[in-house]
């Protein structure tokens, strides 16, 4: 086939279609498409994505070749190269937290494994390039610090929080206030209190993403988040047996009830698989959370099996490393999957034209 039978605008007028990961808005219009090269039946183009948008990168790259090549006549391939596209966070609500998406990570009932699979999602995002924040709302059994091997009270500058940074992810947590074997017994004003100087008062930095380790059950907690700023969503742990699935869905329940979109469910402890056969055990059951899910219209996430290398990473304080073991490909799909979510709610409610795009 000849050269020239498509022109840089033919690829321009698909790229209208095209929506940004991030803001729900066309690429064009967000000024996010680079320079376009064609040569014979190929084309290359650069498209600007923004670190929340990191972990979507090979999603994009496949979404926007398949629609380029099916809807320009001659074009056989198109390289997409992703440039970074600065956009910077904007002030949330009165609290003034600069952060893009903010996820709760909640829990029907406690010993599921919330905390570790809140650290892992921040970790996870953090892998794939984007600026995270950690922040342990589970104020009467903190257990980030521990699973992050971080101790000692934070600074405090000009009336403002230093959180203690965990290979540069910034982290807070009760558990570093509190002394770990005395008890927080405190009435709602209080904890709204403490998560409200938490958000407000803690040197965060401008953020792609906030993970909130949120206590189990349906306390004050998402109330007060709730109020306090506009929740991205939130993403629900629980294990196969019914017990804990029907804990997990009046969680679901909670949080819907105050507004907070539901992004997804985790199985955990989905199975254990001996490290010597390879024979696989469903201690718990398996592939409850995932019917549950569907049952009740909510996005099923993935599933993590019991494994020991990961209670072994988690009591020595080294939780972000989970990556490195048999488990780590799955976990890192749970954190493509969220992003993908905030994708979907994006693409359904665009973000208005008055973000600012930078540079």
């Amino acid at each position: 086939m000849a050269s020239g039978q498509f022109q840089k605008s033919d690829l321009e007028a698909v790229l209208k279609n095209f929506q940004d990961p991030e803001t729900g808005r066309n690429v064009v219009e967000t000024g996010q498409v680079g320079q376009i090269s064609i040569d014979g039946e190929n084309a290359t183009l650069q498209l600007g994505l923004t670190t929340h948008s990191a972990p979507l990168q090979d999603i994009v790259r496949e979404e926007l070749q398949a629609l380029l090549t099916a809807n320009v006549a001659g074009l056989k391939h198109v390289t997409i190269q992703f440039v970074e596209h600065h956009r910077a966070p904007q002030p949330l609500g009165q609290i003034g937290l600069k952060a893009k998406s903010v996820i709760a990570v909640g829990s029907g009932k406690g010993g599921v494994g919330k905390s570790t699979m809140a650290a892992a999602i921040a970790f996870g995002l953090k892998r794939s390039g984007c600026s995270v924040g950690l922040m342990d709302a589970d104020v009467y059994g903190p257990s980030i610090p521990h699973l992050l091997g971080l101790s000692g009270r934070p600074e405090v500058v000009e009336n403002r929080i230093e959180p203690h940074l965990k290979d540069g992810m910034p982290v807070m947590s009760m558990g570093f206030l509190v002394p770990a074997d005395e008890p927080v017994v405190w009435r709602g004003p209080m904890l709204h209190g403490a998560i409200t100087q938490f958000l407000r008062d803690t040197n965060w930095g401008e953020l792609d993403y906030l993970v909130i380790d949120m206590p189990p059950g349906t306390g004050d907690i998402a109330l007060t988040l709730s109020q306090l700023l506009p929740l991205s969503g939130a993403v629900i742990v629980c294990t196969p047996q019914d017990v804990a699935l029907l804990d997990a869905v009046k969680a679901i329940a909670m949080f819907r009830k105050v507004n907070i979109p539901v992004l997804g469910m985790i199985e955990n402890m989905s199975g254990f698989i001996s490290p010597d056969t390879g024979q696989r055990f469903d201690i718990f059951g398996s592939g409850g959370a995932k019917k549950r899910a569907a049952e009740v219209n909510t996005p099923f996430l993935g599933e993590i099996p019991i494994e020991i290398d990961i209670r072994k990473l988690g009591d020595e304080g080294r939780v972000g490393e989970v990556f490195n073991t048999p488990s780590g490909a799955a976990l890192a799909e749970v954190c493509v999957n969220v992003a993908r979510q905030l994708a979907v709610q994006a693409r359904e409610t665009p973000l208005g034209p008055q973000l600012p795009v930078l540079g």
